[in-house]
């Protein structure tokens, strides 16, 4: 393996019963790099992290983490890697000081060094005014940034981050996302999901996009982006949306992919640009419905997303289940 690697893929493959839920899959992580896996739930995003972290063992292909085979070295392999699971693995009725020391422990870090370390951790994620206080007390942020701290105890080299800011408000979101920035800095390399194409565009130095366990593409959001750009994007707003409207407007615009938005807005990707505009007033006209704005759009991670897999983005914000 190349010093440059942290994690190499090959033909990755997990199978429940008949579900073939992670198809195959092929990618590399650099080392120190953010590492975007993105895709709507059931694309394969938990269930890859499962095999890569030793939860869960593969049907087929192989792995490394670090060098380390995960089938054969994955004790190794454990001893340079952080989990941040979605659900936090820590325990309310401790404080965050000894929700710290606990995992520490658990890690293998000297007796000597736990305390310092977590205190440490406690600062830096700005949790040490209330270190003493129980894990349950905790906002839904202060739980997320002590779960990242927790995984972080023992010094790992990968950070594996599944969803970390679900579920938070805006402003933890932000914060959250300034310490993942600050870990990047600091050199550790970084996996993570997210169904926020926003915050992958803000974080990820490469992104794969995973659909039914299959890779579509892997790049540089800059460059998705770039590639989503040889179509035009227009945008509608509308007075109203109804029912059914977005199946009409698919079968009235078969050569163009149609994503309907918040608000009533309606994006239309094409090859024809301009061209689109008479037909679309036409059949908002036969609709009774109002066409309040007409924009050309730059072309987002987003709308790369719908590009590559020809997904609407709202699957990516459907309520999380089973993956």
């Amino acid at each position: 393996m190349s010093k440059d690697i942290a994690i190499q893929v090959s033909d990755l493959t997990k199978l429940y019963g008949e579900i073939l839920a992670v198809d195959h899959i092929d990618f590399e992580v650099e080392k120190g790099e953010i590492f975007g896996f993105l895709g709507p739930n059931g694309a394969g995003k938990t269930t890859t992290i499962r095999m890569l972290t030793g939860i869960s063992k593969p049907t087929d292909g192989k792995a490394s983490v670090l060098g380390c085979n995960i089938d054969s070295e994955i004790v190794e392999a454990k001893k340079y890697i952080g989990v941040v699971p979605e659900i936090s693995n820590l325990y309310d009725e401790l404080s965050g000081f000894d929700n710290l020391i606990f995992m520490a422990q658990l890690y293998g870090v000297p007796r000597k060094n736990r305390k310092a370390r977590a205190e440490e951790l406690l600062k830096t994620f700005g949790l040490y005014e209330r270190k003493n206080s129980l894990f349950r007390t905790y906002s839904r942020g202060m739980k997320r940034a002590l779960t990242i701290a927790a995984a972080l105890i023992h010094e790992p080299k990968i950070l594996f981050l599944d969803e970390p800011t679900v579920g938070l408000d805006v402003v933890a979101a932000r914060s959250l996302r300034n310490l993942i920035g600050n870990l990047h800095q600091q050199g550790i390399t970084i996996f993570l999901t997210t169904h926020y194409l926003e915050e992958a565009d803000l974080l990820c130095d490469r992104i794969a996009i995973v659909n039914k366990g299959k890779i579509a593409r892997i790049d540089t959001p800059e460059k998705m982006k770039t590639h989503a750009e040889k179509e035009s994007i227009v945008e509608f707003s509308l007075s109203n949306i109804p029912p059914e409207f977005n199946k009409e407007l698919a079968v009235y615009f078969q050569n163009a992919k149609v994503a309907i938005l918040p608000n009533n807005k309606v994006r239309i990707y094409t090859s024809e640009g301009s061209k689109i505009y008479e037909p679309m007033v036409q059949f908002c006209h036969q609709k009774n419905i109002s066409i309040e704005s007409i924009n050309s759009i730059k072309p987002s991670l987003e709308d790369a997303f719908i590009e590559i897999t020809g997904l609407s983005p709202q699957v990516m914000a459907m309520e999380k289940g089973g993956k």
